[in-house]
């Protein structure tokens, strides 16, 4: 691992130890959970990995329809909301470890279903982390990744708005970027999905860590962006509130096997 890759995971977990708390509070990401489920196809037989589980939001919900689900994230204040959570719910199949996505810490052909939610904006070498899920997938099995995707006219001027807010963000993936990952990870029978995230944008703020001056800036371009859309986010002002909409992609594959 070089000196950049060693950097851009220490602020992965400098940000995220940090957003623990608020991030598994924000109402957001419990929406559109049942999109996941019937895209996976998890049944009762499967063995789940849940990749940068975060607060353990997704894995606890996939326990409800699997044998066993096992998450993985590099951050351990994420990690410790997850066994609260869990236990808070009283799920016995699900299971926890501290560790990175690349490479993950399993061996070859482990699980049955291996998915990840709103991660892939975060690696530097998202196609990495994609061949990792793939090699511990077990034939026949699937693999899923739910995360933003905007237009890729707006991907310059989005990224350079969500660095800002979080300084752990890398590059959100265009449609394109991703289909062409899912293409040359050789799974078959691909899927497809969609939808917008709706995001009030001083919640989102107070949720992430960063400078005050960053944070002013980010609501002046998100208000500029109002009417113009550069972003790809449709931001607008709701009941005095500002506001805007994470696009969502959802794609899907069968390893061969």
């Amino acid at each position: 691992m070089n000196d950049a890759e060693k950097g851009h995971l220490e602020r992965i977990v400098d940000q995220f130890s940090k957003q623990a708390a608020p991030f598994a509070k924000l109402d957001i990401h419990m929406n559109a959970l049942d999109m996941l489920i019937e895209m996976s196809g998890v049944g009762s037989e499967d063995l789940v990995l849940d990749v940068a589980c975060g607060p353990g939001l997704v894995a606890c919900e996939f326990a409800r329809h699997a044998s066993h689900v096992t998450g993985i994230d590099i951050t351990e204040a994420m990690i410790e909301k997850a066994c609260e959570l869990a236990h808070g719910k009283g799920l016995s199949n699900v299971g926890w470890i501290t560790g990175n996505a690349n490479p993950l810490p399993f061996p070859d052909e482990e699980y049955s279903l291996v998915i990840t939610r709103y991660s892939f904006h975060h690696f530097l070498d998202p196609e990495a982390v994609m061949k990792e899920m793939v090699r511990v997938c077990k034939p026949g099995g699937r693999v899923l990744v739910a995360d933003v995707c905007v237009p890729e006219e707006s991907s310059e001027d989005y990224d350079r708005m969500e660095k800002l807010r979080d300084d752990s963000h890398a590059h959100a993936l265009t449609g394109p970027e991703l289909s062409r990952m899912f293409e040359s990870s050789h799974l078959e029978d691909l899927k497809y999905g969609a939808y917008g995230l709706d995001a009030d944008v001083d919640h989102l703020l107070d949720a992430s860590s960063h400078p005050p001056e960053n944070r002013a800036r980010v609501l002046e371009i998100i208000e500029g962006d109002i009417g113009v859309d550069a972003l790809g986010i449709n931001a607008r002002r709701e009941n005095g509130r500002l506001m805007f909409t994470f696009p969502i992609a959802v794609f899907a594959g069968r390893k061969p096997g």
